[in-house]
């Protein structure tokens, strides 16, 4: 029969079932079923909390019912404490992390190019990123203060000496061979770079940043811990204080929210923006 494979002997063998595509690797998923996967992964955790809170397997004092998570949120959300802390937090971090990316991707495709400003560089970026930031809040209050200044400071030494490194490596990644091309055509090295190397690790770069911002995140509650009295990071320490778990779970879900929701705008940008990278 047309279009049945055969074996050696002649004898038909049926086609193999191909698998869906999102069961492949590197395949492809519809829009749909991506959000009906993740609103499902969601649901699993939340069926979770709450059978945990019918059998009584922890105290209601360590874990809440989500309603009264939902309930505290929502009391907080009314009298404008929510959207204060917020507002104040996603300052901070858009301040710092802005400082952090504005020199971190200039340094780091400098130092990816040429091997001259690697080796001043990059052991020592390298040196510092391998200290820890919370050693750094104690020493930030003493330099800088107790504003946002010093909030600032950690976001931006969170951020920084990793985003350098990151961008290195994604110059570095770029085909040698385009290089050679462009030098072949007579481009001179600015050309090289604006036409050719920036353009080649663009998508990548922009991946970096994407998982520079999540960083950002856990480090402006790290500073807003200590001195301060805004901010989502001041509100969580102040319900430890005070044993107020209801408010510490739910600041913990609004930053995950936000998170979540600042990954995949820039994962919907990056894919708008390198469509070509895309394909």
């Amino acid at each position: 029969m047309a279009g049945t494979p055969t074996v050696n002997d002649g004898r038909a063998v049926p086609k193999r079932r191909r698998r869906p595509s999102s069961l492949a690797i590197f395949g492809t998923i519809r829009v749909r079923d991506y959000v009906a996967l993740a609103g499902l992964a969601f649901l699993v955790v939340l069926g979770v909390w709450m059978l945990i809170r019918l059998l009584n397997l922890v105290d209601a004092r360590f874990l809440p019912w989500p309603g009264d998570v939902v309930g505290k949120l929502g009391s907080l959300a009314s009298d404008g404490t929510l959207w204060g802390d917020i507002s104040v937090s996603v300052t901070r971090i858009a301040v710092g992390f802005g400082l952090a990316t504005v020199l971190a991707v200039p340094i780091g495709i400098l130092i990816g190019v040429y091997r001259f400003a690697e080796a001043l560089v990059e052991p020592m970026v390298d040196f510092v990123r391998y200290m820890p930031v919370v050693g750094f809040v104690a020493l930030t209050i003493i330099w800088i203060g107790i504003g946002d200044s010093q909030k600032w400071s950690i976001v931006f030494i969170g951020t920084f000496f990793q985003e350098v490194l990151l961008v290195m490596d994604n110059v570095k990644r770029v085909p040698k061979e385009l290089v050679d091309i462009g030098q072949t055509l007579g481009l001179r090295d600015v050309g090289i770079l604006r036409r050719i190397i920036l353009r080649a690790a663009a998508p990548a770069i922009w991946d970096t940043l994407r998982i520079s911002l999540g960083w950002a995140w856990t480090w402006i509650v790290l500073a807003e811990l200590v001195a301060a009295n805004t901010g989502l990071g001041y509100r969580i320490q102040a319900a430890q204080r005070f044993f107020n778990t209801p408010t510490i779970i739910g600041y913990l879900i609004v930053l995950g929210l936000l998170g979540l929701i600042t990954d995949q705008v820039m994962k919907a940008m990056g894919r708008w923006m390198f469509r070509w990278a895309e394909r």
